[in-house]
């Protein structure tokens, strides 16, 4: 029964939230405090101030984190799966009917609108940065990164993981 009660508690707010963690916060907040108890306010303004602090979605820090408190390791999977399985749902519905009119020239046009904004949108990524990096670590040392990044992606056709990880190396011996 608690591992349905923790599937709940992340699933509605999962599929009413829109737009993601910080609409969704309220939505855990009422069934994790109002709606089980399972903890008071105080409680748990601290694992979401707690789950602020650390890197990702803050929705899944709170599921695996109040999933683990309510129902061990097993509570923490059922928490995760829940607060995911509305998008998921929602992308092999969306899948499944842009599969099915791929061939139906609306679609098609949507597909070669939606590239070129993609492309737009990595290219100002990648200024914005470059331009911390130049203000950040100096110029001399972002172009030799840029450069070196470029050689060893185009030309030597080294794996995009290894380059980060060779950056990293770079980065960590000299302090950078």
């Amino acid at each position: 029964m608690i591992y349905w009660q923790i599937f709940m508690a992340f699933f509605i707010p999962g599929i009413l939230g829109y737009g993601g963690g910080p609409a969704s916060i309220p939505l855990i907040e009422n069934e994790v405090v109002g709606n089980y108890g399972w903890m008071s306010r105080q409680e748990f303004s601290e694992v979401l101030a707690v789950g602020n602090s650390l890197p990702g979605p803050i929705a899944t820090k709170l599921a695996a984190y109040i999933g683990y408190t309510e129902g061990g390791v097993i509570g923490s999977l059922v928490a995760l799966f829940a607060s995911v399985a509305p998008s998921i749902i929602l992308m092999l519905v969306l899948m499944a009917v842009l599969l099915k009119y791929k061939d139906k020239p609306q679609v098609k046009n949507i597909s070669s609108i939606v590239r070129p904004i993609i492309a737009v949108l990595l290219g100002v990524m990648t200024y914005q940065f470059a331009k911390d990096s130049f203000i950040g670590l100096g110029p001399v040392y972002t172009i030799v990164l840029l450069i070196g990044s470029y050689l060893m992606l185009e030309k030597l056709k080294w794996h995009p993981a290894l380059v980060i990880v060779i950056a990293l190396a770079v980065g960590a011996v000299t302090g950078i």
